[in-house]
């Protein structure tokens, strides 16, 4: 008797556990996307190519029905969102919640330099003859703590000060849907979505550059992260004509 009480005690559990859903979608191509250029917390607007692909991420996730939307608090996230849930007619509530833990990463003086440019002043600095060296020798953290040593006031964030803002942001979100079924979508940046899949899901060892306007889709249950989409851009629909 009590290891049937025990039985349905852990079914009720798991049933009232429905976990969380996010979709996490990276903003738009940018002018600074376009030219090359480090793009960390500068703004620059969406491309009209940028908006429009934007528009078919969105006529893809049009049936999906949105209990909570963030993004960071920069304009291109924020455009973003907007234009997704313009196609969006599955959502009542279109309030956007702006949060800046979900900032991309500050590259301090090196923000709208060239890419090519920046990325070799780093592997300098670290003693690389190469940007091609660097990579092959080097982990994602090192290489934050590189542009932070790099830059002159070392205003470039290292790994564990992005790191710890981000997580920071991430919690609070879990805490407030934990358990909820809901679906979230939330609005960010190429290196913000891809370094905390890679830190929360071990199967996400090197992961892609995220695209412009791809999906992520990622199930929070029990404590655990589970990715179901990866940089997805399948989803993309034109407009109907």
């Amino acid at each position: 008797m009590m290891e049937e009480a025990s039985q349905t005690v852990e079914r009720s559990f798991f049933m009232e556990n429905k976990g969380m859903t996010f979709y996490l979608v990276r903003h738009g191509e940018t002018y600074f996307n376009y030219y090359g250029r480090m793009q960390g917390w500068s703004n620059t607007p969406l491309t009209e190519n940028g908006k429009e692909d934007v528009r078919r991420s969105g006529r893809g996730l049009a049936d999906v029905k949105f209990d909570a939307i963030y993004t960071s608090d920069l304009s291109r996230t924020i455009e973003t969102a907007n234009l997704i849930l313009e196609e969006n007619h599955a959502t009542e509530d279109k309030t956007l919640h702006s949060m800046s833990e979900f900032r991309e990463v500050f590259f301090g003086s090196m923000e709208g330099m060239y890419g090519s440019e920046a990325y070799a002043k780093v592997a300098e600095h670290m003693g690389f003859e190469s940007v091609k060296e660097m990579f092959r020798n080097t982990t994602i953290p090192e290489r934050m703590n590189g542009f932070h040593d790099a830059d002159p006031d070392h205003y470039a964030e290292d790994f564990m000060t992005f790191w710890s803002r981000i997580e920071q942001g991430l919690l609070e979100l879990v805490d407030r849907h934990r358990d909820t079924g809901e679906t979230i979508l939330l609005v960010a940046h190429g290196q913000t979505i891809r370094y905390m899949l890679q830190s929360l899901v071990a199967e996400l060892e090197e992961p892609d550059n995220l695209l412009n306007a791809s999906v992520c889709k990622v199930h929070y249950h029990s404590g655990k992260f589970h990715v179901e989409r990866y940089n997805d851009v399948t989803h993309f629909k034109d407009a109907v004509k």
